[in-house]
């Protein structure tokens, strides 16, 4: 079995400090295997703000592969912003990109989907997309993880604009035989399908540390757990007074089938292993 504990949208500069050390001390106790941000660690790029998110990733245990988000680089230095969009991000998080993480079960790819000359939106283009169809063709029977801050698909009613390239990157990812997609960016967690290719499994992982909640969800952070053919996927979501902590919700088990992904029945797919982990 193989634990991905999937983080995003930290943005430093906007944290609910009380739920940096619960969120530290429950990823800690999961163990595991890798630990996966996909992007905004800061708010506004600020070097204060690096520095904070650099001292929680060394809190972070065992191996961690990020990417930076838009807001990653700076929205009110145009001159940063145009010309040396990633330079703080790599000062303080990391020089590589698009970095990857492999063992002998799986594979995890980064890309980089930040647009410096349109701040919100991002856009993914063609060499990247080969640079992450070789990394991934090359797996073998390992499970295949494409890790990006912007979402490929959004769901009905999301106001914000589809990123460049989403459709022509969806395609070449089912070409590629990837299996899961994280990303971030909306705030909103949930694990689904996407539409257009249902061999592709969509997990978001809503913000973890921001106070900038949207759509009434809470701060999260998602576990995924990869066994044989099966994927379990337990949200876990904060909960604030006088002793804060984060607390998994039921687990999703999924299961690709001859039309895609499938929803299994949770009861039928043995006992949650995060809360076996929490105990």
């Amino acid at each position: 079995m193989r634990r991905i504990i999937h983080l995003s949208d930290l943005h430093y500069g906007r944290v609910d400090a009380a739920l940096e050390t619960p969120l530290i001390e429950a990823v800690t106790r999961l163990k595991p295997d890798l630990t996966v941000i996909s992007g905004d660690f800061t708010q506004r790029a600020r070097r204060r703000q690096f520095a904070q998110a650099r001292a929680f990733l060394d809190r972070v245990p065992g191996p961690v592969l990020c990417v930076p988000g838009n807001h990653d680089t700076p929205l009110d230095n145009l001159f940063l912003r145009f010309l040396r969009p990633f330079y703080r991000y790599k000062h303080f998080i990391n020089r590589d990109l698009e970095p990857v993480f492999e063992d002998t079960e799986m594979l995890v790819a980064g890309v980089n989907t930040v647009n410096r000359f349109a701040w919100q939106s991002g856009k993914v283009g063609t060499g990247r997309l080969r640079r992450l169809a070789t990394r991934m063709e090359g797996a073998g029977d390992r499970l295949r993880v494409a890790v990006l801050h912007h979402p490929l698909e959004h769901a009905p009613g999301v106001d914000k604009r589809l990123m460049r390239g989403a459709s022509a990157a969806l395609e070449a990812l089912s070409e590629a035989g990837a299996d899961l997609v994280l990303s971030g960016h909306l705030h909103r967690a949930g694990a689904e399908p996407f539409r257009t290719v249902p061999g592709l499994l969509f997990v978001q992982a809503g913000t973890g540390l921001s106070t900038r909640l949207r759509d009434g969800q809470g701060n999260t952070f998602n576990q995924i757990d990869c066994d044989g053919e099966v994927l379990r996927i337990t949200q876990w979501d904060a909960e604030r007074g006088e002793a804060p902590g984060f607390f998994p919700a039921p687990p999703q088990a999924w299961q690709r089938g001859a039309e895609g992904w499938e929803r299994l029945d949770t009861a039928g797919a043995g006992a949650p292993p995060a809360q076996a982990a929490a105990e």
